[in-house]
């Protein structure tokens, strides 16, 4: 039998130096910033200070030894693995951005978000008293409010993307103008996209102040920066673009759309994890993560859970401070359960859709 607590508890142990419990950068001091829709604290807008990174470099190929060795050193197998991808399921951001979506899309994605397993699998796992569900329903501006109807008391926050999405290279002020009317629609979060002209031509200022614009146009709901890291270039211009995001009030900072050419990799998301790390450390704020993009299989979740678990710990394994965005992911880990409970595979006719 599984339990929700499985996926902290036999977990592998956190990195040295992350704290006596493993768990980070220090909380926030209760009250003393605005809260969001679901009582987390808000990242507040500091100044650009671009002295915590001007002599920030990042060594690719220590970078990419580091993340070679996360799937490598250690596994989680049997039971363990089933929690870890329970766990990985909760933390899903689940997500239809196609030209054809459509209403009905959405609503049969909400059934989806809500009953992610089915109910034999959620039996056998002896989670039928409390079933997971997943982080987040993302979707465009205009199907929100579909979104938002479709799982009204479920407690499943709908995400929106905005800001000219995927190249926010849209005037300013109509991409402010979408994120006022994706929160007005119900988006409880907002995933916006920066200009990476801006990183690729070190114009910090104008990246600060227009995230921070975007910041206070999304009020009382959650940030998400996007970055488009596979057009940044560099491992620095990343770790450069993830501070100023956080310090323009970013309350999670995301790799990619999923547009781009190359989306989320492991390097990149080691560099941002740092990043953030980093900057809990100098402000106390707990900041999320949220890689989007080519994660499409279980061993892929369990790739990025362990990254969080060895370089934060297991606060950061929570959906308040981890999300995966993807699509098809869920399928995969579905079907990864149902072997663990049956010991066969079964074909994907045998899953409801996503």
């Amino acid at each position: 039998m599984l339990t929700k607590s499985h996926a902290s508890k036999q977990a592998p142990k956190p990195r040295e130096g992350a704290g006596k419990d493993g768990a980070g950068p220090a909380a926030p001091v209760a009250g003393s910033h605005e809260a969001a829709h679901d009582g987390h604290h808000r990242n507040p807008v500091m100044p650009l200070r671009t002295d915590w990174f001007d002599d920030v470099h990042v060594n690719l190929s220590a970078t990419e030894r580091r993340t070679a060795t996360l799937t490598t050193r250690r596994s989680v197998k049997k039971a363990y693995q089933a929690a870890w991808l329970v766990k990985a399921l909760t933390c899903i951001d689940l997500t239809t951005l196609a030209g054809d979506d459509t209403e009905g899309r959405v609503r049969r994605l909400a059934l989806k978000a809500r009953r992610p397993l089915r109910d034999d699998i959620v039996a056998a796992l002896g989670l039928e008293d409390d079933p997971p569900k997943v982080g987040a329903v993302c979707v465009y501006p205009t199907m929100v409010a579909a979104a938002v109807k479709a799982l009204d008391g479920s407690g499943i926050p709908v995400a929106s993307v905005a800001t000219g999405f995927p190249s926010g290279l849209t005037p300013l002020p109509q991409r402010l103008d979408e994120i006022r009317y994706a929160v007005d629609m119900g988006a409880a979060e907002i995933d916006i996209v920066i200009t990476r002209a801006h990183v690729l031509t070190g114009q910090w200022q104008a990246l600060h102040d227009e995230v921070a614009a975007m910041r206070e146009a999304c009020g009382a709901a959650h940030l998400k920066a996007i970055l488009g890291t596979g057009d940044l270039r560099t491992l620095g211009n990343v770790y450069k673009a993830s501070m100023v995001a956080m310090m323009a009030g970013a309350d999670f900072i995301k790799t990619s759309t999923g547009k781009e050419e190359v989306n989320a990799t492991l390097p990149v998301s080691l560099t941002m994890v740092r990043a953030l790390r980093d900057y809990g450390e100098r402000t106390g704020e707990r900041i999320g993560f949220k890689p989007a993009g080519g994660l499409k299989t279980a061993k892929d979740a369990l790739a990025w859970l362990t990254l969080m678990k060895e370089e934060l710990g297991d606060r950061w394994l929570q959906p308040d401070l981890f999300r995966i965005g993807a699509s098809s992911l869920l399928g995969d880990i579905e079907r990864q359960l149902e072997h663990y409970v049956t010991g066969r595979y079964a074909s994907a006719a045998h899953h409801a859709l996503a």
